[in-house]
């Protein structure tokens, strides 16, 4: 990931854990959980929780954890990842609360049918957790699959927004 220098970032304590919020001049440009594989690392980035895209978006994140809230309303900065990653990561924007989606089913979607595993690495690269759903996307058979997160988040999550899990074993 390419994140732009002038990143700045705060810390949250969200009901799942510690989370770091970065914003770019462009809009949120990441919310990682504390630990989670692929996080950034923030030593050169200023910390600046002022910053109105950051504050917008713990106010949202709260009224998401809540349940007063079903989506987001922030300017995402997403130039951080490959074309391809962009192009994977607003696909997951069109995923509703409440809906899955499977790896397959979204490779269809952007075109691509036979990136199911690019389609996946792209996923589980995604920067903006929460706000832009990769939680949302699930295995073929409508089983739990990697998240960057931890499994234990991706099924919070989901319950939270309702939506019906599968019985089947998780990966």
């Amino acid at each position: 990931m390419k994140h732009d220098p002038f990143t700045v970032f705060t810390s949250w304590a969200g009901p799942l854990g510690a989370m770091t919020l970065a914003a770019t001049s462009r809009g949120l440009s990441g919310v990682w959980f504390d630990g989670q594989r692929h996080g950034p690392d923030t030593s050169t980035w200023r910390i600046d929780p002022a910053h109105p895209v950051l504050r917008a978006a713990i106010q949202q994140l709260d009224e998401y954890f809540a349940g007063q809230r079903t989506s987001f309303d922030l300017p995402l900065d997403m130039h951080a990842g490959t074309p391809f990653q962009q192009q994977v990561w607003q696909a997951l924007l069109g995923i509703a609360p409440g809906a899955t989606a499977s790896y397959r089913s979204l490779s269809a979607a952007i075109g691509k049918p036979a990136a199911v595993r690019a389609l996946g690495a792209a996923v589980g690269r995604n920067p903006i957790s929460i706000v832009v759903p990769c939680h949302r996307v699930l295995g073929a058979n409508g089983s739990l699959t990697g998240y960057a997160g931890g499994l234990e988040r991706k099924t919070a999550l989901l319950s939270l927004e309702g939506a019906a899990l599968s019985t089947a074993p998780h990966h």
